[in-house]
C-alpha cells in the first residue's frame, strides 16, 4: 500500500476494481481519524454531465503504474453510497459507507467522526 504523505500524488489516477476494470478516476482519500492511515477513498464516476463521487475501502488496494486497484468489483463500488463532487460526507452517513462492504464501523470515543478527508 501507499504511505499516506504519497495521497496527493494519486489523485486523478484510474482507479481499477479487482479484475482491473476501470471505475473512475481518484478524487480523494479518506483516513480513520483514529489511526491517520488511508481508509477510504471516493472515486470520480457517472457521465460527463453528471459526476459524483462514490466511497472505496482502501484495505487489499494495491498500486500500480498511473492506477490504483481495489479490492472490489466495480459494480459493488458504483452502488456504493456516494456524495456531490462538491459536497461532503455527513458523519450520519458514514456507518452507511461501511455497511455497504460489511465493514464493522465504530464512532470515536466522543462520538466524534470516524473518517476525515485528507
Amino acid at each position: 500500500m501507499f504511505e499516506p504523505e504519497d495521497i496527493r500524488d494519486w489523485r486523478g489516477h484510474d482507479v481499477l476494481d479487482l479484475d482491473g476494470h476501470k471505475i473512475g478516476a481518484l478524487e480523494s482519500v479518506y483516513v480513520d481519524t483514529g489511526t491517520d492511515r488511508p481508509a477510504f477513498a471516493t472515486v470520480m464516476v457517472g457521465l460527463p454531465t453528471r459526476h459524483r463521487l462514490v466511497f472505496v475501502p482502501l484495505v487489499g488496494a494495491r498500486v500500480g503504474p498511473k492506477y490504483l486497484k481495489v479490492a472490489y468489483d466495480r459494480r459493488t463500488v458504483k452502488d456504493a453510497p456516494s456524495i456531490e463532487t462538491d459536497g461532503e460526507l455527513p458523519v450520519g452517513e458514514e456507518e452507511g459507507v461501511f455497511a455497504h462492504y460489511s465493514l464493522a464501523y465504530q464512532p470515536g470515543g466522543g462520538g466524534e467522526r470516524r473518517l476525515a478527508r485528507r
